[in-house]
């Protein structure tokens, strides 16, 4: 009866752990910026420039690092952007632990601003979201099929991931 459970249960756990590794792929394609890199989300710093050589794709995330007795998170349009205006937020992602993450979910300009009158001394980041660009064409194979070419990149690390599971769940009954 045991032998039997463990048959059955086998293939499923597999197929469950094939299913979660699938879902996950797309998470580690994105990216998390910390707001600053090292500086953080704090005042003296110029985010206009942290933030003009790089690209924010949706799904990317953004990570604020502050001290959470001084400053705030606010997401704001763009007139309160420009004019420093923390009273009325489109939304506030302070948390109160100062390590504020804020994913950004949709194809669009967000602006952030510490309130407090923080503002006034830099402490303001627009990004642009985008759609990230699409996946780069390859060369035409010559010789062979570029079928099994796709086939050999895909299915055999995908067998090779799921052996290596069946053989760790084997060891584990």
């Amino acid at each position: 009866m045991e032998r039997v459970r463990r048959v059955i249960a086998s293939p499923t756990l597999v197929v469950v752990l094939a299913c979660a590794a699938l879902v996950m792929i797309p998470q580690v394609l994105s990216t998390r910026f910390i707001v600053g890199a090292n500086m953080g989300w704090t005042t003296n710093v110029n985010y206009t420039v942290w933030a003009q050589d790089k690209h924010f794709y949706l799904g990317d995330w953004l990570f604020f690092v502050y001290d959470r007795n001084q400053m705030n998170v606010l997401e704001v349009n763009k007139t309160n952007y420009d004019n420093c205006n923390s009273d009325h937020p489109l939304h506030n992602w302070t948390t109160g632990a100062g390590r504020d993450v804020v994913p950004l979910n949709v194809t669009r300009h967000y602006y952030f601003i510490s309130g407090k009158g923080f503002c006034y001394g830099g402490m303001k980041v627009a990004v642009l979201v985008e759609n990230p660009p699409p996946p780069p064409v390859a060369a035409p194979v010559k010789s062979g099929s570029s079928r099994s070419t796709f086939r050999g990149k895909i299915v055999i690390p995908a067998l090779s991931a799921i052996a290596v599971m069946w053989e760790s769940l084997i060891w584990l009954w």
